[in-house]
């Protein structure tokens, strides 16, 4: 059966009406020359929202984050990050094979690391020649967690700690918006005390590709090298540019929408016996434990896919997600919330 709510992942989203005509109406130029306007407009832009002195547009975040731990280290250099974050187990090693580091993945609680917990990994070698820790990588919202968001006292305690100890302290931002949005701060509050923050569009703010990464004046344009390298030097990028822009003035407020019907959701399936715990949910995740219904859990999502709604896997082997995005409304999750538990419970609808 074709899936009928597709809650997969917020980047399945597709460019609305109002999108596709920012995009066919961008004015556009030589991005390789930074000539594009609508990339140097939704640069400065996103700068400012972030905090931050400049920040430079590219293809995916994945290279964003790339860029930015080249930009804070040295090959044999050690980078710390909760060990499920996405620059550890999602970029296929670009750590190592773009900037020749050694990763240490920490043990996290929700998708946080403790101060003692980066104090002890950053602690020096007695050998002088060994390698050492230089950057600290922190996520939020944290993808693998659940989506799980940082208070801010504790955040801004890891990156104090981090830079006590001489690390470099990069953001990956990729849904930060929706961090800001759940705790209804500014995103400069979340991102401005790191060197570097990377955001991503092609998630909650609905684009069809594209992030950027902020930071100082001379750090971004070490990263615009960076970005030649790694093949992320466009052409006429205003067309995708535009595309961001339109989102900052027209998505962006609707993320709490989304926060509300992963709400509406997690709240429905637990009524209806399906383990959800809700204390997870904080922003547009909600995540289903297969193993506590009995079920493997490509079984459970077969079951989904057969009764038109989209689930998608997790790093962890029991648990399957649904994420809420600009594409899912109110009708599409009361009906997510009567589907899920038939095709799981095996009920038939009356």
């Amino acid at each position: 059966m074709p899936l009928v709510i597709d809650l997969r992942s917020d980047t399945t989203t597709r460019p609305s009406a109002g999108m596709r005509r920012a995009i066919a109406e961008a004015l556009v130029g030589d991005e390789q020359k930074r000539e594009d306007p609508s990339v140097n407009e939704l640069q400065e832009r996103v700068a400012a929202l972030l905090g931050h002195e400049t920040a430079i547009f590219v293809p995916t975040a994945t290279m964003a984050n790339q860029i930015a731990l080249k930009l804070h280290t040295r090959p044999g250099d050690v980078l710390i990050a909760e060990e499920t974050a996405h620059v550890v187990i999602y970029e296929y090693g670009g750590a190592a094979a773009h900037a020749g580091l050694m990763t240490r993945g920490l043990r996290g609680s929700r998708g946080r690391l403790t101060p003692d917990q980066i104090r002890a990994a950053a602690e020096p070698s007695s050998k002088i020649a060994d390698q050492r820790a230089t950057v600290l990588a922190l996520e939020n919202t944290h993808n693998s967690a659940g989506g799980r968001v940082w208070p801010l006292d504790e955040l801004e305690k890891a990156v104090s700690t981090a830079r006590e100890l001489g690390l470099a302290t990069h953001l990956d931002g990729a849904r930060l918006l929706n961090a800001s949005t759940a705790l209804g701060v500014a995103p400069a509050e979340i991102a401005g005390g790191f060197d570097t923050v990377t955001l991503c569009l092609s998630k909650g703010l609905g684009c069809p590709l594209g992030a950027l990464l902020a930071g100082s004046g001379e750090l971004m344009e070490r990263a615009w090298r960076e970005k030649h390298l790694f093949g992320g030097a466009m052409r006429q990028a205003g067309i995708v540019a535009a595309a961001g822009l339109y989102a900052l003035d027209h998505n962006l407020a609707l993320l709490a929408d989304d926060h509300a019907r992963a709400r509406r959701l997690a709240e429905a399936l637990h009524e209806a016996g399906v383990p959800v715990d809700l204390e997870q949910v904080e922003t547009n995740f909600v995540q289903i434990d297969a193993a506590e219904l009995g079920l493997a859990r490509a079984d459970a999502l077969a079951r989904l896919q057969h009764a038109g709604v989209g689930l998608s896997g997790t790093i962890h082997p029991t648990v399957m997600r649904a994420v809420t995005h600009l594409d899912v409304g109110d009708d599409d999750i009361e009906r997510a919330a009567e589907l899920i538990p038939q095709a799981l419970f095996d009920r038939v609808p009356s």
